[in-house]
């Protein structure tokens, strides 16, 4: 109970995972970099789970996570529609 007395909302966090992840998807990351838009998808539900339950210090860790594999994914998505388009 201590921890979650302690522990911030991680509410910037999940917005930029958020953000992140959508602009993923718009970019058919679920496509071109498959492998790297599962594991945005896994951390990125998990990130939702644990702020629901309030494990928030869990929930910023995982949104972190979730962020960086969306913008990994993202941006080999990106890349492989302009490679394609030259």
């Amino acid at each position: 109970m201590a921890c979650s007395l302690t522990a911030t909302r991680p509410k910037a966090e999940m917005s930029m995972a958020t953000s992140a992840f959508i602009a993923a998807r718009d970019a058919n990351a679920h496509i071109s970099a498959p492998n790297l838009f599962r594991k945005a998808e896994y951390y990125f539900g998990r990130a939702k789970s644990a702020y629901r339950k309030k494990y928030f210090d869990k929930a910023k860790q995982y949104a972190i996570l979730a962020k960086k594999f969306s913008e990994r994914a993202e941006f080999l998505a990106l890349r492989k529609a302009v490679l394609e388009n030259m």
